[in-house]
Formats: structure tokens, sequence, C-alpha cells
């Protein structure tokens, strides 16, 4: 286990076994707030594959301890998990695994505005650390206001921006690069 969080859930790495919650969880939250990738239909694609393996995920869980907690009910729906982030190095180069990456970052809409978020990155900064990495960077669309927020208040930021990267929803939409360092 990574972290407790004194709001009812606490952050681990993810197991095999989360396999079908999260795939649940990604499903419930895709947007085109923040994916790039088509709305998923049936039949699904295995949330775990060859470059998207249990040890690149750390999950928010509800805590057993606690019992029963605001949102709970919906988070059974998923298997208890509030929330994941997904932590790679950004390429297979070793001038560059000094830096991890946050590829994927989803949060339950029963479990906004508990800190999920907010608890999944700090915990990411940690395992990063515990991996060697000095630097983190992500990528994050530019009409995502909430997470560029977030991230913002976190330490992150932009150091680019790929204008009109994306065309989502009939729109045009930046690709924002963001960084921080780990120290």
């Amino acid at each position: 286990m990574h972290s407790a969080h004194p709001g009812s859930f606490r952050v681990r790495s993810a197991r095999a076994e989360d396999e079908a919650a999260l795939g649940a969880l990604d499903r419930d939250t895709w947007s085109t707030l923040h994916a790039v990738a088509p709305e998923p239909v049936p039949p699904y694609d295995p949330f775990f594959d060859s470059t998207h393996r249990p040890e690149h995920y750390l999950v928010a869980e509800e805590a057993e301890e606690t019992g029963e907690t605001e949102g709970a009910e919906e988070a059974r729906g998923t298997g208890g998990l509030l929330g994941y982030i997904r932590l790679v190095p950004p390429t297979p180069l070793l001038c560059n695994r000094h830096v991890r990456q946050i590829q994927g970052l989803a949060v339950a809409e029963a479990a906004r505005g508990r800190g999920v978020a907010r608890a999944l990155l700090r915990a990411a900064y940690g395992e990063a650390r515990r991996q060697g990495a000095v630097r983190m960077t992500l990528r994050v669309l530019g009409h995502n206001a909430p997470a560029r927020a977030l991230y913002e208040s976190e330490g992150f930021a932009v150091e680019g921006v790929l204008p009109g990267e994306f065309h989502l929803g009939g729109e045009y939409v930046d690709d924002v690069l963001m960084g921080r360092r780990l120290d």
C-alpha cells in the first residue's frame, strides 16, 4: 500500500485482479474532455495488455476500515476503485530514464471532490522517485480546464503547446505538454 488518505480512501499499486474494475472505471469516465481515443464500445478490449501492465498503475480505493462512505454504493460498480493514475517511462531510451510520464488519470464521478486525483498525483510522485525519476511530465487537452488547474496547483508548468493537435467533437483542441521536477 502506498498511502492512506484521511478522507476514507487509500492509494495502492494496481493488481491483475483489478482489471475488470479498472476497465469499468475507464469506460464510465470516458469523455472528449480528456480522451483522444474513440468512445469504447463492446466487445471491450482488455484493460491490461503488454504495454499497459498492472505495475504501471496506482489505484485509489475505498478504505475498508472506514465502512460505508458517501459514494461507496456507486464505487462498488467499479470494485470499490475510485480512480487510477498510469505512470510510465515516456520512452524506452536510457537517456530518458530519469523521467516518468502520467499517461492517464481517471476518477469515478461519485468520488470527485474528495481529493482522489490529488492523492493519486502525490502517490505517483513518490513512486516515480522510488523508481529513480527526478522529473515528471504529462499531456493534457487544452480545453480540460479542471485538469490543467489541478496540475498547475501541483507544480506542473506548461512546457509546450501543440495547437489544434486533435479534432474532437467538431473542434480543434490543443495538446498541452506540462512538466515538473520531483525534488
